[in-house]
């Protein structure tokens, strides 16, 4: 009797779970579900047309988008952008948190923890240094100097991460490539690296993430239209297209749509790259 009471017990936790997870999961699809629907239909029709499924499919406000909006410029800003910093972000990081693993050199613990305490440092709060600097050096509205400052975003965090890695890595794998003739950049390059690739493909997806996301930076930096990457030139193209609600949400899905797939593609990479943190071999 005990052992029915149970199954029953476990078999409505397990209806209940199961359905607040499908109702989580619909409230969080259906904004984006709206947002396609009413970027495949017309300025006249988005406010009147109730149905599900559109009853006429407009492709034009795509192209709209694209060509007048100038999102064909935006969008190759932006993949400029997320490829030059996640892969300056992957060298410096990689480079930093190997020397402060292996290495041993003066005031290497300060230097670290400096790190670490620069992740609790909001970005606004380091907004009038860092346009400061970037004025001296004339980088303001220059597609170099909003990279650096995303790479400079994105090191802490990932110095911290690679570094937790390296710290478990089996010093026996060094001996072996040190009998073998490899410098310290050598076993950087053929040992640590490659086995540090779940933590690597955490850091690529994470910070690929953040530069395609990233608007306030974008906005304190590039003024250009020619400059701006998607979430800034957004707001911009936001700004003209206002009262055409199919072109804006045309806009807004080739925004999201990368992003998703990228994520959907590599999410197993990331609960791996977290759960497996420092397990080499």
């Amino acid at each position: 009797m005990a052992a029915t009471q149970y199954k029953a017990f476990d078999f409505f936790k397990n209806i209940f779970i199961h359905a607040f997870l499908m109702i989580v999961t619909v409230s969080c699809l259906f904004p984006l579900f709206w947002m396609l629907r009413c970027s495949l239909m017309s300025n006249s029709t988005v406010l009147v047309d109730k149905s599900i499924i559109p009853q006429t499919i407009n492709w034009e406000n795509y192209y709209i988008a694209w060509t007048k909006g100038s999102f064909g410029t935006y969008f190759l800003n932006s993949v400029i952008y997320t490829v030059c910093v996640v892969f300056g972000i992957v060298v410096v990081s990689s480079l930093a948190a190997y020397a402060f693993s292996r290495l041993k050199f003066p005031g290497k613990d300060i230097i670290f923890n400096l790190f670490v305490a620069a992740m609790m440092i909001p970005l606004p709060g380091s907004f009038v240094p860092l346009y400061v600097l970037m004025t001296k050096l004339h980088l303001v509205n220059t597609r170099i100097g909003y990279i650096l400052c995303m790479i400079n975003v994105g090191l802490s965090l990932s110095i911290l991460l690679l570094k937790t890695f390296f710290d478990k890595m089996p010093p026996d794998l060094e001996d072996a490539a040190r009998i073998d003739g490899c410098s310290k950049l050598g076993i950087w390059r053929h040992v640590a690296l490659p086995l540090a690739r779940p933590a690597l493909a955490v850091i690529v997806i994470y910070n690929s993430l953040n530069v395609w996301n990233e608007y306030i930076l974008a906005t304190l930096l590039l003024g250009e239209r020619s400059l701006m990457p998607l979430q800034r030139g957004l707001e911009v193209f936001r700004g003209t297209y206002q009262t055409d609600y199919p072109v804006l949400m045309a806009g807004l899905t080739m925004t999201a749509l990368p992003i998703i797939v990228i994520y959907l593609l590599m999410q197993k990479h990331i609960v791996k790259g977290l759960s497996s943190g420092a397990v080499v071999g």
